[in-house]
């Protein structure tokens, strides 16, 4: 495949191979990094140190839901840093009160925890579990193959992928796998200690993989048939990124049954776009259990931050005032419509697209000749082309591309995002 661009000039080359033999010497190496170093952001795009800039469809993986900064992001930090920043959860504070009301009024009754990130976040609701099948003695969590958890101990024995337990053994009990919807194999998986079911409305991590309607409604039946708590994992797939607060809200909305409008799960974990770029998460537990983690049985220093909430209720603001969910779904809809046309049009390249909203997901052919000299995973073949082309994106899998852009991506960015990918795949089609 031709070179996009020439090589920067030297002096820029400097710049570049100094910051990363500072992240070299100085950071730990826990991270397989691209070979870019970004300097700033407005919208949908950032320029590299070279000055080169790019579309980012990646996000920050679906973190930056309002785009790179956000004027209004930053007007609320400066407004809130200049009351409070931080006071901790020993004292009440306004924010706090207030996005804990937001959030329970766009999912149902219950109440919220606050915390830093989605790891933490998907940590209360393993403690909520185990708290809630205490006194049975029960304590197991069910989790979906291919799914993604966070990266605690406790995280990545949820995930239900092998790479990323490995060489951190032996486990944290107490977590089983299950095929991803697949009713049948849940209903099989039960033991006597299960407690609780774990999935995620769409798989991030695990290819851009939604759940169907009939999955849903099937494991809220069947925990209620078993006791169990059906709980989900909305870091990734939740706040307005499939054109609903919620997936499990997109999924069911066209449900026939005369159960999907009542549908809830117990439990959710929050965190990425919560925040718009701010550090934040946070679950939701559903009102019969909301008061299981009574004081001094779960905390956060920094969860809850005055700083935090502000901001995330700057986020909910800006969605609403903005129309961002419909953005979301509009815009989502027409790029999925385009990349299902250049699937279509390069199949020795692209097998298939799927998606909800301002979340899709690409999934390349096994056998790319074009990939063949190298030994890297085609998805990272793939997004270092698409660097080259000047569109950022993030791989889930070896085979498959995630686009998870900010909410407010405009239409005339995705046709953009829609030509660059093509002339990626008009290179690399045989």
């Amino acid at each position: 495949m031709r070179d996009i661009l020439s090589p920067p000039p030297a002096v820029v080359r400097n710049e570049m191979q100094s910051i990363q033999e500072r992240f070299r010497k100085n950071v730990i190496p826990s991270y397989g990094r691209f070979d870019l170093a970004l300097e700033r952001g407005a919208g949908s795009r950032v320029w590299d140190v070279n000055g080169k800039c790019y579309l980012d469809l990646g996000g920050g993986i679906a973190v930056c839901a309002l785009g790179h900064a956000s004027p209004d992001i930053t007007a609320a930090l400066i407004e809130q840093s200049g009351k409070l920043s931080h006071i901790s959860n020993l004292y009440y504070q306004q924010p706090q009160g207030l996005l804990a009301e937001q959030l329970v009024g766009l999912i149902g009754p219950g109440k919220v925890f606050f915390c830093n990130s989605g790891g933490e976040a998907d940590e209360g609701l393993f403690k909520l579990a185990r708290k809630f099948g205490h006194d049975e003695g029960r304590y197991e969590i069910l989790t979906a193959e291919n799914s993604f958890h966070g990266r605690t101990l406790a995280g990545i024995s949820a995930t239900a992928q092998a790479k990323v337990k490995k060489g951190f053994e032996p486990m944290v009990p107490g977590f089983r796998h299950m095929p991803f919807n697949n009713l049948a194999a849940a209903r099989a998986a039960l033991s006597p200690a299960t407690v609780a079911i774990l999935i995620e409305g769409v798989q991030g991590e695990g290819g851009v993989t939604p759940a169907t309607p009939e999955y849903l409604l099937g494991l809220r039946q069947l925990c209620d048939e078993k006791n169990l708590l059906l709980l989900m994992d909305g870091v990734q797939c939740g706040h307005f990124r499939t054109g609903r607060f919620q997936s499990f809200q997109r999924i069911l909305e066209d449900s026939p049954a005369a159960e999907a409008a009542a549908f809830l799960p117990d439990g959710l974990a929050m965190a990425k776009s919560l925040g718009g770029g701010f550090p934040i998460g946070a679950f939701w537990a559903r009102a019969p259990y909301a008061d299981l983690l009574g004081a001094g049985t779960h905390g956060s220093t920094f969860g809850g931050g005055p700083l935090a909430c502000a901001v995330a209720l700057k986020v909910l603001q800006v969605i609403q005032r903005d129309h961002l969910a419909a953005n979301a779904r509009e815009v989502g809809s027409f790029l999925l419509a385009e990349l299902s046309r250049l699937a279509a049009r390069h199949p020795s390249v692209l097998r298939q697209v799927r998606g909800l909203g301002l979340m899709i997901g690409l999934e390349l052919e096994e056998k790319i000749p074009a990939f063949a000299a190298s030994d890297k995973a085609a998805a990272i073949q793939f997004v270092n082309a698409l660097h080259q082309a000047g569109l950022l994106a993030v791989p889930a899998g070896s085979r498959v591309i995630r686009l998870l852009p900010p909410l407010n991506l405009s239409r005339a960015e995705a046709e953009e995002a829609a030509g660059l990918i093509e002339s990626v795949l008009a290179q690399l089609s045989p």
